[in-house]
């Protein structure tokens, strides 16, 4: 609704912290809301993390955002950022090296205080479309990897025992060579119904490399529309496929939307344990 960089000449982008409280996703400290990043905010997140790590055994993801492309498409708006990627790099350039500060500031706080109960960190950048990446792997690399690659192994330096998860949508395959060798350990969701997203070819070319978390299931037309039988025999087909040697955790493709039958999702979920013949 609102971007604070749409028609402001700045350059320096001294004031971006300003700017990013003008944002609904930024103010909002979204999640935890409404905890933030100052001492009592961080005592909110170390008390939940602690009391949540001790109350499992299972993996704990804490997510932290970190987000680059998004955040540039929230100030600037996205059509001008793309605009921007490549008429004005050098201001991008600026932009993005003060946006990655802000990251690193803030990662060390949110690590200080959750990062020894948590053992995945979340990052999020939509780098994708239905039909392909916003843009090309030559843009992903002068412009996003290295700060990928920055923030993502500066979490790991912080807190060796964590891996590194991107939420990221769309086909992203072009890419996924140089964001593996950027340092990431977890893609999601799998957008598999997206250009080149084939879970046989992914699972093929990097099933070493990385954990899929997602891809179990379709939820823009097989989980919202799919007949009990349609939807078992595809989740098993999946899983199938995605499962062999380990670096899979079953999700659905993101969301799970509002129109689903509530059925649909029982029967996903039977199928993935087995149940339901």
């Amino acid at each position: 609704m609102y971007f604070p960089l749409l028609d402001n000449p700045d350059n320096s982008f001294d004031r971006l912290e300003y700017y990013l409280n003008q944002i609904m996703w930024c103010r909002l400290g979204v999640p935890p809301a409404p905890a933030g990043l100052d001492e009592k905010g961080m005592k909110t997140r170390r008390d939940t993390a602690k009391a949540l790590r001790e109350s499992t055994d299972r993996a704990i993801y804490g997510t932290f955002g970190g987000n680059l492309v998004e955040i540039g498409q929230f100030v600037f708006r996205i059509d001008n950022f793309l605009y921007e990627l490549a008429a004005n790099p050098r201001r991008i350039h600026t932009f993005l090296d003060r946006l990655t500060e802000l990251h690193l500031q803030n990662m060390d706080k949110y690590l200080s205080a959750v990062g020894e109960y948590i053992d995945i960190i979340g990052f999020g950048d939509d780098l994708g479309m239905q039909t392909g990446p916003q843009f090309s792997p030559n843009m992903y690399r002068e412009f996003f990897k290295p700060r990928h690659t920055i923030l993502w192994n500066h979490a790991k330096k912080l807190c060796p025992h964590l891996k590194v998860s991107l939420h990221c949508c769309g086909g992203i395959y072009p890419l996924l060579p140089d964001i593996i060798e950027a340092g990431l350990d977890v893609i999601n969701p799998v957008q598999f119904t997206c250009s080149d997203m084939e879970v046989a070819r992914l699972k093929k070319e990097f099933g070493r490399d990385i954990v899929f978390w997602g891809g179990g299931c379709d939820t823009q037309n097989i989980l919202r529309k799919g007949s009990p039988e349609e939807i078992k025999k595809h989740v098993r087909e999946q899983v199938d496929i995605l499962s062999p040697g380990g670096g899979f955790v079953f999700q659905q493709v993101h969301n799970i939307l509002v129109d689903v039958p509530p059925e649909n999702i029982m029967v996903m979920f039977n199928a993935v344990r087995g149940e339901g013949d």
